[in-house]
């Protein structure tokens, strides 16, 4: 057997390329179904991207920590420390970026909090602030903690975020109104800096949510860590072994989710304990199944290589795939046309029929572009970490 499976580069590369996709659409307006989020409860498949690249930042822990526990504490935490700052400090970059705006005909300073309108200003969460965060808190449990501590901890935060549910709303605890989360953000972010999509201050990336989040990166580490204790095995009857515990622990999480469901509703913006056992499960049968084909049946199709390129330069490419279009936004025409979405605008949307399906093929060729550059960064060995 391995002692390093490229099913794990490539199970994270074919994550954030489909982070790439959903958030890159010709137009907000035209979306197929599946490349949206579910308006509450229950999920698609876009509900499923960012839990498992939580899952992926697990699995690589899995790799890194026991060489940080060797080097002791003061390794362990200078290390983590840095990289959670710095990951957090790109996301909150990103929502600051370009930091000007075009007003009135002219370049004003985009302020921490809005000049014209005092409930905007400055986003503090995001995708790449609740991954710091958790990879942040996740680390320092699973070093600290032996496996059996760490596990039933990750079922207390689990069991403790939905009594705190609880507490909000008594007639509907798990709506956008009812959720208790909504009001901890507003006291500690305060509302010119929370997250104004569904037409609320309401934050998808917020504090409380943070807590079941933080164990999906803790399930993903105890996954990543059988999968290399594992490894270590010559016998082929042994990655059968493997294949069978992780296949049969999977379906075990996706039932307990489906069935937690009914108390507790399945849902990404609100992130449940239901819906990370649910997509752990989903993450665990979705990972096995690259195993089985990629290192036991030894498939080297396209789709391997092609993912596998993303999966080196993960955090990079998601962050640049941000940073292009705020950047081409700033050099915009009249009529909103600028370098990033010029295909689109110009050739994409005239396409006859189903506005939707230029749409993804705008977003498409993000991902062959984005692909590109990941090529060319791996042809000549550079590795962006971050």
């Amino acid at each position: 057997m391995k002692t390093r499976y490229r099913s794990l580069d490539i199970f994270r590369g074919a994550t954030v390329c489909l982070m790439i996709l959903v958030n890159n659409p010709g137009s907000w307006s035209h979306i197929f179904a599946p490349l949206k989020h579910a308006p509450w409860h229950g999920l698609t498949p876009t509900d499923l991207v960012f839990p498992f690249f939580l899952f992926a930042v697990g699995n690589a822990m899995a790799f890194v920590l026991p060489r940080l526990q060797e080097q002791g504490a003061g390794v362990f935490w200078r290390k983590v420390v840095k990289r959670s700052v710095l990951i957090f400090v790109i996301g909150l970059f990103l929502n600051w970026y370009p930091f000007v705006r075009w007003h009135e005909g002219s370049l004003e300073w985009i302020g921490w909090v809005n000049q014209h309108n005092s409930e905007k200003g400055v986003r503090i969460f995001g995708v790449l602030q609740r991954i710091a965060v958790c990879y942040f808190f996740a680390s320092i449990i699973v070093f600290y903690l032996k496996p059996r501590a760490a596990w039933l901890f990750s079922l207390f935060l689990l069991l403790l975020y939905w009594i705190i549910c609880l507490l909000g709303n008594p007639s509907d605890p798990y709506s956008l109104e009812g959720w208790v989360g909504t009001n901890v953000d507003k006291a500690i972010l305060h509302i010119p800096h929370m997250y104004k999509g569904e037409g609320i201050a309401f934050d998808p990336e917020g504090l409380l949510s943070t807590l079941p989040a933080i164990v999906e990166v803790i399930f993903g580490f105890f996954i990543g860590s059988y999968i290399k204790n594992s490894a270590s095995s010559a016998e082929p009857a042994g990655a059968y072994k493997m294949l069978t515990v992780l296949f049969v622990t999977g379906i075990a999480l996706l039932l307990t989710g489906f069935c937690w469901d009914m108390a507790f509703p399945i849902n990404k913006k609100i992130w449940t304990s239901s819906y990370t056992v649910y997509t752990v499960g989903l993450a665990i049968i979705t990972l096995s199944t690259m195993i089985y084909l990629i290192e036991i049946r030894n498939y080297q199709g396209f789709p391997t290589r092609f993912f596998e390129v993303f999966g080196k330069n993960a955090l990079f490419i998601f962050s640049l795939s941000a940073f292009l279009p705020k950047t081409a936004g700033l050099f915009s025409s009249d009529k909103g046309v600028n370098f990033w979405n010029f295909l689109y605008k110009k050739v994409y949307s005239n396409i006859p029929g189903d506005p939707r399906v230029g749409s993804l093929m705008y977003a498409i060729t993000v991902i062959i572009f984005m692909w590109g550059i990941c090529w060319w960064l791996d042809k000549r060995k550079i590795y962006i970490k971050v």
